[in-house]
């Protein structure tokens, strides 16, 4: 009899405060959504765990596996998280996916105050979750975009004049204050594939390796780190296809020296002209790395919340990853959230080096070092 009645029993659940749940529900954590459910006997509702409604009195609590279980208490769901429904980031997102669609599908590009209206939504709360989910305003979303179509119609070989107004601008003036910016030359020489356009580089040693520094006109537009130095020749060919390169003379040997001599000793400073060519999210993320003060590092989460886009960490690690410019800027200053390195474009042991010359740790130089060579 007791084997029989012990098949019926069920254990007793945990209180709410006891079970390893409840810490995601304080949390309101969006990753939890749909894995569990709980209700609240004092407002008589159920929610989902990110619900942002004020945290309740864990004794009034009770957690449910499923959908079905927390219906089953007769409560009624919760009106801001609506539990049974799709959450509000998952909305959230539709409604940008759909903004997107439609910066990108119209010839001239739509006021703040038509996407607003058109997702329903008041126009300071689509801005503000428009730049959260995308980490841009909708007004940079629009003008990456039309960066896009003008590159893209300058590559297929259309004119310049139609490529303009094919991308949306409605006047060439306005296109042309901004499209050294945006192309990172003129839109001749960019519809020529870069032709003509001349590159000086130099290499050097340091105690990390081979280091190639080149620049444009415009500033160094690459600092690149390897064993090798024909490698990094070939690389640079790769990033610069039509540019003209050209070995650097002694006077640029000389800058060459100043970028080895900084990565030989961070305390020194770099203080150079730069020619950035990225996306506006690149720039912006690229811009918050040089803000880190060496011998810091943050997390990409850390980087998301400086440049106002908490859920772009995925985003800020590939823009790491593209970044041209080692050591000038610093992206072997970001780490993971728990502490550990995570990637480095240029190697994870040249990531720890340079973090611990950064916290003063001595490091040891190979003969080679700070010796620029001609290539």
């Amino acid at each position: 009899m007791f084997i029989t009645l012990a098949k019926h029993l069920q254990p007793a659940p945990l209180p709410a405060a006891d079970d390893p749940r409840w810490v995601r529900i304080v949390a309101r954590d969006k990753s939890a959504d749909g894995a569990f459910w709980y209700s609240v006997a004092t407002t008589g509702v159920y929610c989902r765990p990110s619900c942002p409604s004020r945290r309740a009195n864990p004794a009034n609590v009770q957690l449910h596996d499923t959908l079905q279980q927390a219906k089953a208490t007769g409560f009624r769901p919760c009106r801001r998280c609506n539990p049974d429904g799709p959450s509000l980031a998952a909305a959230n997102a539709a409604m940008v996916a759909d903004a997107c669609r439609r910066i990108e599908q119209s010839e001239v590009e739509p006021s703040l105050a038509e996407l607003a209206d058109a997702a329903g939504r008041s126009p300071s709360y689509f801005h503000r979750v428009f730049k959260a989910v995308t980490g841009l305003t909708p007004k940079d979303y629009a003008a990456a975009r039309r960066a896009a179509r003008v590159r893209q119609g300058l590559e297929d070989g259309v004119s310049v004049t139609s490529a303009i107004y094919d991308a949306g601008f409605n006047s060439s003036g306005r296109f042309y204050e901004k499209s050294t910016g945006m192309l990172g030359m003129t839109p001749t020489r960019y519809r020529a594939g870069g032709a003509n356009e001349e590159i000086r580089f130099a290499v050097g040693e340091t105690s990390l390796g081979t280091i190639l520094v080149a620049s444009s006109r415009n500033g160094v537009a690459s600092i690149l780190l390897g064993q090798d130095p024909d490698t990094l020749v070939r690389d640079l060919q790769d990033r610069f296809p039509k540019a003209r390169l050209v070995g650097g003379d002694s006077d640029y040997e000389a800058l060459v020296a100043r970028v080895v001599g900084f990565v030989e000793a961070p305390a020194l400073g770099l203080d150079l002209p730069l020619d950035l060519r990225g996306t506006a999210f690149q720039q912006r993320v690229w811009q918050a790395l040089r803000d880190i003060p060496a011998g810091r590092t943050v997390s990409y989460a850390e980087i998301a919340q400086r440049i106002g886009a908490p859920k772009a960490t995925r985003a800020i690690a590939a823009a790491c990853a593209a970044n041209p410019l080692a050591v000038a800027i610093p992206c072997h200053r970001v780490i993971r959230k728990d502490g550990a390195l995570s990637g480095y474009a240029w190697g994870a042991e040249r990531k720890r080096a340079l973090l611990d010359r950064e916290a003063g740790a001595p490091v040891k130089a190979t003969d080679s070092a700070c010796r620029p060579s001609r290539a």
